[in-house]
């Protein structure tokens, strides 16, 4: 089969022939439609000092993807071959505190898809069952494509309760874009996202943020008055990994607000811990998607309506690998697709 492959270790990816993945008894294997582009498959294709530890080569790299089951092993029940599904790329032990307790998500053994394991940018690809996701209602493929990172943002966003709250979510990548649609429909007051990309600011305001502010034109305490903001946010979602963003977040919270954390920073930086302190500001660290209840609601999201069309801006065939790659990299635009059925 044909595959997208981290061959040496050095930056650069390649398309190439594998042999087709081997499903064991309790195992999924999988025809792969639609793959979604990351930020970690951008690390590993730069081959940058966190590629350098996490991943050794050759290795299929991916993990965001949508297919259909073309075999079962013998001890899987309720996936059957012809469903449409996506993939939960956190594979976990099963036999830890945390795993026994129901707590997976909290897995401190986790593989990742396309990281510690191959992944989904190949024709096909051999999942547990345990990991599947069974698309019940209908869905399009693009968007199945993206459950992987859509079930950051839903996990980020539904940490705290969002009705009637003034959301402020820094960083409007795709991530951060899922985020602000999620937390309007949920029942947000006001969502503000901050970037310094016109073109993602944009996007924004296509998911029908309220305000989508640039930071490097205007402050975050310029837009809370614009909006008629008193006393701060009740709710931060910090997506951008940057420092700068995360302490303007924290000077703008309201006393007892909320802050989930999914951003990566690159390094250490200083924060206001006194402010956090005497403003009793709650913040929680975010990674991955709880399983399956993120995965429940995320489907049940979009039942209710919910449009992620425009958080969606490439799609490629996989033989136009490196275009897709040079999109997703730009830092302007949404999610890059890459489809696999042409």
């Amino acid at each position: 089969m044909k595959a997208l492959v981290k061959e040496k270790a050095e930056p650069g990816l390649s398309l190439v022939e594998v042999p087709r993945p081997q499903a064991g008894p309790d195992d999924v294997l999988i025809k792969v439609s639609r793959t979604g582009i990351c930020g970690t498959d951008l690390h590993i294709r730069n081959w940058d000092g966190w590629a350098q530890q996490a991943v050794r080569a050759p290795l299929v790299v991916g993990h965001e993807f949508a297919g259909e089951v073309v075999s079962t092993g013998r001890n899987v029940s309720g996936v059957s071959v012809g469903d449409l599904v996506s993939g939960e790329g956190h594979l976990v032990c099963g036999t830890c505190r945390n795993c026994l307790a129901g707590r997976r998500h909290l897995c401190r053994a986790t593989v990742g898809l396309g990281v510690g394991r191959d992944g989904c940018f190949a024709e096909y690809v051999v999942l547990p069952a345990s990991n599947v996701w069974v698309h019940r209602s209908p869905v399009d493929l693009d968007v199945a494509a993206i459950f992987d990172p859509f079930g950051n943002a839903v996990h980020t966003a539904l940490s705290f309760p969002l009705v009637g709250e003034d959301v402020l979510i820094t960083g409007a990548g795709p991530i951060g874009l899922m985020a602000a649609a999620v937390a309007k429909h949920a029942g947000a007051r006001n969502v503000v996202v901050t970037d310094v990309s016109e073109e993602r600011l944009a996007l924004a305001r296509k998911v029908g943020v309220d305000l989508a502010l640039d930071v490097s034109r205007s402050s975050i305490a310029e837009g809370q008055r614009e909006l008629g903001l008193r006393e701060g946010f009740d709710v931060g979602l910090e997506m951008s990994g940057n420092p700068a963003a995360t302490r303007d977040m924290i000077a703008n919270m309201t006393h007892g607000g909320k802050i989930a954390m999914l951003g990566l920073p690159s390094g250490d930086f200083a924060v206001d811990w006194a402010r956090i302190v005497t403003s009793m500001i709650t913040i929680k660290g975010i990674y991955g998607r709880e399983m399956f209840e993120t995965w429940y609601a995320m489907s049940v999201l979009l039942e209710g309506g919910l449009d992620l069309s425009p958080v969606i801006t490439g799609r490629y065939p996989a033989a136009d690998f490196e275009a897709a790659f040079a999109d997703a990299a730009s830092g302007r635009g949404g999610k890059v697709i890459l489809d696999w059925t042409v």
